[in-house]
Parts: C-alpha cells; structure tokens; sequence
C-alpha cells in the first residue's frame, strides 16, 4: 500500500509541475492550446501553441499524466494537431533555416 500511495504522489508532483510550466508558457504567449501524443515507451509528448504563435513541447511520463496537467493548467487541448491549429505556429528563420539544412543533409 505504501508503494502506491508513494507512486501516486511522485505522479501528482509531476502533473503540478508540468502545469506550473504549461501555465507560465500560456501566460508568456498570451494565452496557449495544446495537443497531447503518445510517444511510445517515453510517455507522451505535449505540445503547446501560444496565441502569439510561439511554440514548444514537454514530455510527461505517462499519457495519464500529461492529459492531467493540460486539465489542471486550463487550456484547450486538440485530438490532433490538425492544419487549422498547425496554421497558429509561427516559425522564425532559425526554424527555417533548420528545415533547409535537414533537407540538404546539414
């Protein structure tokens, strides 16, 4: 019984953290929508887009936990990262020119 009460409060401990974060980054972006996506055995990844197009990712350790912490923080989540949410990113020339490098094998 210790066992789970112990595992069950590292996972509240990180579902905080993670929407700690996620509210800082809304509340640097003027407001933020995520999206949540299994990423194998690593958990799952969170993805947030600001209004101001800004952008990022967390990865929680479980899919539970991540869907937990975009609840708790408060934003609107997607089921998918659809082309009319994927329109809100906006990228910079860092981002372009990352893209262009990965293309011609830089």
């Amino acid at each position: 019984m210790a066992d789970t009460q112990q595992v069950d409060a590292r996972a509240e401990r990180k579902v905080a953290r993670l929407a700690r974060e996620i509210s800082a980054f809304s509340k640097a972006h003027g407001g933020a929508e995520g999206q949540v996506a299994h990423i194998g055995e690593r958990g799952a990844r969170i993805v947030l887009v600001g209004e101001d197009g800004g952008w990022g990712d967390l990865v929680a350790p479980t899919y539970e936990i991540a869907e937990k912490a975009v609840e708790k923080a408060g934003i609107t989540v997607h089921e998918s990262f659809d082309g009319e949410f994927a329109a809100k990113v906006r990228t910079g020339p860092y981002e372009w020119k990352r893209m262009a490098g990965i293309q011609v094998g830089g």
